[in-house]
């Protein structure tokens, strides 16, 4: 395991228990991430927003492997990005440009996950964007957004359409660029992005054969996609567990291969 970089005075005992709680949950999402292998070597961000008034945020310090991620080494910044306590770390400005947009425009948007994966970005550079080819990939039928890519995220114009492409979905594909998930916790943003990945994976090795996929009728797509996300009234049967006990099952595993990432 790597060392982890030394600990920051307000983590260290300066905070409440609701963000040493939080602090935890996203260290433990950012040990998640590397652990399935979607990271892109320091690049890339999970933020989450501080309860309070004072629209703060956590976010990784710059320059560290998602691997070396702790509680308490992770960066408190406000809405524009700048540090409000004491900290050795840099914050990526890139990265902030995007997240900041959604959390400044989406209030249920507690925590936003950025990703380069490989079947991300293939997805994202297919003129169909994600096709409903299985259960997985239904889960997001018209619950997607799609952003046109306009240069590395350095340019806070482009902020205000990116949050009109977001829309009210609770994840969208960015052209040329990857994926992004929203949620009201890091467990619901990180669920979101296992599966968006998934289903990116899934397309990439349907299509690659070059045949022309099938899918199913677009009312079995919907009614799937409500099924899937606890809106279906007409089902005989209900699962209002499976995410739940996903994210329970997730932390299990945190505590096993990365104990140190709650330190």
């Amino acid at each position: 395991m790597t060392a982890s970089p030394r600990r920051t005075d307000q983590a260290a005992g300066n905070t409440s228990a609701e963000e040493r709680r939080l602090r935890r949950e996203l260290a433990a999402v950012y040990r998640l991430v590397a652990h399935f292998r979607m990271t892109d070597l320091i690049f890339t961000h999970i933020s989450a927003r501080v309860p309070g008034p004072e629209q703060h945020f956590l976010i990784n310090p710059y320059g560290l492997l998602f691997e070396e991620i702790t509680a308490s080494n992770l960066v408190k910044i406000d809405l524009s990005g700048h540090p409000v306590e004491e900290t050795p770390h840099p914050v990526n400005p890139a990265g902030f440009v995007i997240h900041s947009a959604v959390h400044a425009s989406r209030a249920d948007a507690h925590c936003v996950l950025h990703t380069h994966t490989r079947a991300g970005c293939a997805v994202a550079a297919q003129e169909d964007g994600l096709l409903p080819l299985n259960q997985i990939s239904m889960e997001f039928y018209g619950r997607l957004g799609y952003h046109d890519y306009e240069g590395v995220a350095l340019n806070l114009a482009e902020q205000r359409r990116l949050v009109a492409d977001l829309a009210g979905h609770p994840a969208m594909i960015l052209r040329h660029h990857g994926l992004l998930t929203v949620g009201e916790t890091p467990g619901q943003a990180f669920l979101r992005m296992y599966y968006l990945d998934k289903a990116c994976e899934i397309q990439v090795a349907a299509t690659a054969g070059g045949a022309k996929p099938i899918t199913p009728h677009p009312d079995i797509c919907e009614l799937t996609a409500r099924q899937l996300g606890g809106e279906d009234e007409s089902s005989d049967l209900r699962d209002d567990k499976a995410y739940d006990l996903a994210w329970s099952a997730m932390l299990r595993l945190v505590e096993r291969i990365a104990p140190d990432c709650k330190d």
